[in-house]
Parts: structure tokens; sequence; C-alpha cells
């Protein structure tokens, strides 16, 4: 008879899917955050920055396509939270290197890579809670995750309304290394 161990809420999956989520969540909402803000200072002419910043986005977004295929694939074959540490440690890596850019370029580019990495964290996560969980507590905990990674948006808005937009990029890279440790 095969017997599956029931895990509790408050277990390292459901802690580190919540947390990568909220990480997860940061990271997609800053660019929308900080867009505007961040061209500027990469001296993007005012009457062209919405361009460059839906450019940035666009590469974002085709990253979160690519990344989503790559990770579904990948937590069948080598496991979930494989997957799960794999995304949180692509996304914080991209997340620091976002701090480093000096033009749209390589904004287009290492945006592109976060987004790989974002793509993973959300469905890893959420299917490895809901099958590790019982059947009576996976609606709880798959709403734990989600609920404590969509604070993440509202962190993100207040941060980077405190700080310079490279250091809210260098604060969700941080955020997902510590994740990890």
């Amino acid at each position: 008879m095969n017997q599956q161990k029931s895990y509790s809420l408050l277990s390292l999956p459901v802690i580190v899917g919540a947390l990568g989520y909220f990480v997860d969540i940061y990271d997609l909402l800053l660019f929308t955050l900080v867009g505007e803000k961040s061209l500027l200072d990469l001296n993007v002419a005012p009457d062209v920055v919405n361009n460059y910043k839906l450019s940035v986005l666009n590469y974002q977004m085709f990253g979160l396509l690519i990344g989503g295929i790559i990770w579904g694939v990948l937590g069948d074959k080598i496991g979930r939270m494989k997957v799960l540490f794999g995304s949180i440690l692509i996304y914080s890596i991209g997340n620091i290197a976002n701090g480093f850019v000096q033009n749209v370029e390589q904004y287009n580019w290492l945006r592109f890579g976060a987004g790989i990495g974002l793509a993973g964290e959300l469905g890893a996560g959420i299917t490895l809670v809901s099958e590790l969980l019982s059947k009576e507590r996976r609606g709880i905990g798959t709403s734990l995750v989600a609920g404590i990674g969509l604070t993440g948006c509202v962190v993100a808005y207040f941060i980077s309304k405190e700080i310079s937009w490279r250091y809210c990029y260098f604060l969700g890279g941080a955020l997902g290394l510590c994740l990890l440790l």
C-alpha cells in the first residue's frame, strides 16, 4: 500500500513556496514601479521612455513564457523542489544583475533572464504544496502561499518609493538568496 507522508502547513515546501512567491511577485512588479525612473537614469529621452519601458517589459514577458515551458518540463523530470530552488536562484541572480544595468539592451536581456527564473517559482511551489499536503489542508496551503506571495507587491511598492531603483533590485536578489539559505 502506498502511504503518503502528511506534511503540515508549516512544512519547508509551504514556507519556501510562500516566501519564494513573495520575492517572485516583488520582482515581477518591480520593473513596473521603477521602470520609468530607471530608464530616465539610463539617459533614455523622456519622450520615448514609454516605448523603451514596453520593450523591457516585453522581454520580461517573453522570458516568462519560455521559462514556463522549461520549468514545467524540468519539474516533471527532476522534481518540483529542485525547480523551485533553481528558479529562485535564477531570478535572484537576475535581480542583482538588473541593479548593474548600464543601457537598455542590457536591461532587455536581464529582464528576459529574470523572467525565465520568475516563471518557475509559482508553478513549482503551488504544485509541490498541492502534492504534499493532504486534501484537507491543500486549499489552505495554496491560499497561504498565494496570500503571503501577494504581499510582495505591497512591499515592492513601498520599497520603490523609499530607495533607489538599483537598490530595489539588489534587495530583491538578496531576499531570494537569503531564502535559499
